[in-house]
């Protein structure tokens, strides 16, 4: 299933990390989590207290009920199986409670479910929910709605990004293919209690498994086996949830409104109402400081503490981002088809400088696709230092000549390169005109096309699904991780997050034998092995691992956040004093 998330640059994870000692009979796959031990130096969070909580604007103090937090735009898919930017998954998780959430090491918190047993073959999952969970209109949270979630999944008109072929949950293809009508390794034992058995044992199965339910009694209400059309139809309109919060309205490029559900399992949120308000990176800081907005996430930089800490009623969480930027190619592309051509645009680029611009002190350029608080990180790769004449070299073995405007070509066909930046973006900002200078020393034209992230992400998405490489050659986004290092969905031939068309015989090889390899010693280094075939071939530029800062007023309280706790886990418990 979905391991990782896309992002306009904000850090968020959905799959979640299951690391309870199982219960029953000793699995035959760890369950401990790797990062145990680790992450104490690695995801330290640095906390800023307000120095003055005495000048909390009135704006503030006179909201008692609501709590306002701002996020860019999402696009409107409040759906745990459709969505596809950060923005979106924010909404969808104050409406949708998971089977667990993270603790801030990265182990398992339950939620809706209370524990799972692990055969001793390894491939059966048992899940035990919690009793008398409720839907926010009263009806059961049982097994049927797990069960009903994964037939929308794997239903043959399923258009999301989750891949429940990669679990080898038994059954799949053969509903998928209609040739039976239900999924053969699910089995549901009682309301409470629900199986899944694979084909194989799997390294990634604790965490593939887990998801945020939805009802069955609402989503299926018009669904048929081959029409999970009909889901995507309701996507706008969550209305029956399990979350902390319950949806109430939205109003594109606006808001969206949510009001406490009074059955959520782990207690009615303390404050009434919640809008997420659309702000963007021009204006978080504002909104802030005149407290139309209680909570936000800010760009970390020496400028931005300040200011956070000169407001004196502003307090602020700093932490390593489990995730990384990246700037990706379409491989598709007949000019970047060529891994020299792609390496030679990496040296080509001065990373130092744009990550400097915009982080100034509060990121680290990487060479790979890992963030550094994760156990599977390694740094024994080339480090693509800038280097313009390393590049010019690769780019003559590759056959560009330069013409006489000073523009390299091939066959013809000039080494112009269409980048997509999404605005308002600080990072974008910084790639754009270090890229163009650094570029035209190589004789590589390299054109921006401006847009809202949400366009960006629906033109990568047109240029793959309708085989129109001319769309695009670049573009910038970012991923948020999970402590579960598989990124077959990514870069996996042909996966659903593939957005570059990146197609390597050995990195599919590679992430197979990673989901396959069980003793976690052995597996790190398939993995190293797999990243160093990453950082040779070169699916994306690897930009920055950098911090995340969310940013909060004094009267907002039991906020908290860490590299792998995101912030809207607790939600339930936040107060306004």
């Amino acid at each position: 299933m979905q391991r990782k998330k896309l992002l306009a640059f904000a850090a968020s994870a959905m799959t979640l990390a299951v690391t309870l000692t199982a219960c029953g009979n000793k699995p035959s796959a760890p369950v401990d989590n790797p990062n145990k031990g680790e992450l104490s130096n690695k995801s330290a969070v640095e906390k800023i207290e307000a120095s003055s909580p005495e000048k909390l604007p009135d704006t503030v103090k006179n909201r008692k009920d609501t709590i306002i937090i701002g996020i860019d735009e999402p696009k409107g898919v409040f759906n745990p199986f459709y969505y596809t930017t950060a923005y979106d998954n924010y909404v969808l998780s104050s409406i949708f409670a998971p089977l667990f959430a993270y603790k801030e090491d990265g182990d398992l918190d339950p939620v809706l479910a209370e524990k799972y047993e692990v055969s001793q073959d390894g491939k059966t999952y048992t899940y035990t929910l919690k009793k008398d969970l409720k839907w926010s209109d009263g009806k059961p949270i049982t097994s049927k709605d797990i069960e009903f979630s994964y037939k929308v999944m794997a239903d043959a008109k399923y258009t999301g990004r989750a891949d429940v072929e990669s679990t080898t949950l038994k059954g799949v293809k053969e509903y998928r293919e209609g040739t039976a009508n239900n999924i053969s390794g699910i089995k549901i034992i009682d309301e409470r209690t629900i199986s899944f058995t694979l084909e194989d044992v799997l390294a990634s199965a604790k965490y593939d498994l887990n998801l945020k339910p939805i009802p069955e009694h609402y989503y299926g209400q018009n669904y048929k086996q081959g029409e999970a059309d009909k889901v995507e139809a309701l996507h706008r309109k969550p209305i029956i949830s399990s979350g902390p919060y319950k949806f109430k309205e939205f109003t594109p490029g606006q808001q969206v409104v949510l009001e406490a559900n009074e059955s959520y399992v782990l207690g009615k949120a303390k404050i009434p109402n919640l809008i997420y308000r659309v702000t963007n990176k021009n204006t978080a800081l504002q909104l802030l400081g005149t407290g139309e907005v209680d909570i936000n996430a800010l760009t970390v930089t020496p400028e931005n503490v300040q200011q956070v800490k000169d407001k004196g009623f502003l307090s602020a969480l700093i932490y390593p981002t489990n995730g990384y930027g990246y700037i990706g190619f379409n491989c598709a592309s007949p000019k970047l088809k060529d891994e020299k051509v792609r390496q030679a645009l990496a040296y080509g680029l001065d990373r130092k400088s744009i990550v400097q611009r915009v982080y100034k002190g509060y990121a680290d350029v990487i060479n790979i696709p890992q963030s550094k608080v994760s156990w599977a990180y390694t740094d024994d790769v080339e480090k693509y230092e800038f280097n313009t004449e390393k590049a010019n070299k690769l780019l003559d073995e590759a056959g560009w000549k330069k013409g006489a405007d000073g523009i390299r070509e091939k066959d013809g066909v000039k080494l112009k390169l269409n980048f997509l930046a999404s605005t308002p973006n600080e990072v974008n900002d910084a790639i754009i005109p270090i890229a163009q200078q650094n570029y035209k020393q190589l004789g590589v034209e390299f054109v921006p096309e401006q847009m809202d992230f949400n366009s960006v992400m629906d033109k990568t998405r047109k240029a793959k699904e309708e085989n129109k490489p001319e769309l695009f050659d670049m573009y910038f986004a970012a991923w948020g991780l999970t402590p579960e290092p598989d990124s077959t969905t990514i870069f996996g031939t042909g996966k659903v997050d593939n957005r570059g068309v990146y197609s390597n015989k050995k990195v599919d090889e590679l992430l197979a034998k990673g989901l396959r390899t069980i003793d976690p010693t052995e597996r790190k280094k398939v993995y190293q092995d797999l990243y160093k075939e990453l950082n040779r071939d070169l699916p994306y530029i690897y930009v920055y691992n950098r911090r995340d800062m969310w940013v909060a007023n004094s009267r907002v309280k039991n906020y908290k956040a860490s590299s792998y706790r995101e912030w809207y886990s607790d939600m339930h418990n936040f107060e306004l004093k």
